[in-house]
């Protein structure tokens, strides 16, 4: 309730508190009421729990984007939630300004080489939003991943050009997933 009627205080004190649930919620709050700081973020990645490391990622994705480089760090995290949760925060942050000078490399390794498919669902999509040409190639490779991945890679292609791009959409266009050719067609315009 803090967070719904400004009471910074009460959300602020829950931060310490030593169940988790409350701490995440506390971040919540915080940035409901316009009070959360980068500070307040950075603690909160490295939190010992990952739901409150998550909750970190959630927040900091319309937090201010000095908080990048931490975020990124957490493209590492053991948790693949943390993980996947890290990398759409990157891709939110990356539309609001410049990212730290790994992040395009850090998250095309999540994309192809995360065992995690939702972490790679997600480290696709912020390569998409992000449109640097450096992630390029991870993208395409999620064109060929499970259904879920590629029907984000295909829609990730949209700010791209070039004879792979269009062949993995012409590829895709004929995919056995229905979403997928739906999405192929889309960027085609038919």
């Amino acid at each position: 309730m803090a967070g719904h009627t400004g009471d910074v205080a009460t959300a602020r004190s829950g931060l310490d508190d030593a169940d988790p649930a409350v701490r995440g919620t506390a971040l919540a709050a915080l940035a409901r009421a316009a009070a959360l700081t980068p500070a307040h973020i950075v603690a909160a990645l490295a939190d010992p729990d990952p739901t409150v490391r998550r909750r970190a990622c959630e927040v900091a994705a319309t937090g201010p984007v000095e908080v990048a480089a931490q975020v990124l760090e957490r493209l590492g995290d053991q948790d693949a939630g943390v993980v996947e949760v890290a990398a759409w925060a990157l891709g939110e942050l990356g539309e609001r300004g410049p990212l730290p000078r790994t992040t395009v490399a850090d998250l095309s390794r999540i994309a192809t080489d995360h065992t995690d498919p939702l972490a790679r669902e997600a480290a696709v999509a912020a390569l998409g939003a992000i449109g640097d040409v450096a992630g390029l190639s991870a993208i395409l490779r999620g064109t060929t991943d499970k259904p879920t991945i590629r029907r984000r890679a295909v829609l990730a292609l949209a700010p791209f050009e070039g004879p792979d791009v269009d062949a993995a959409l012409e590829r895709a266009s004929h995919d056995h997933d229905w979403q997928v050719r739906e999405a192929a067609a889309l960027l085609l315009g038919r």
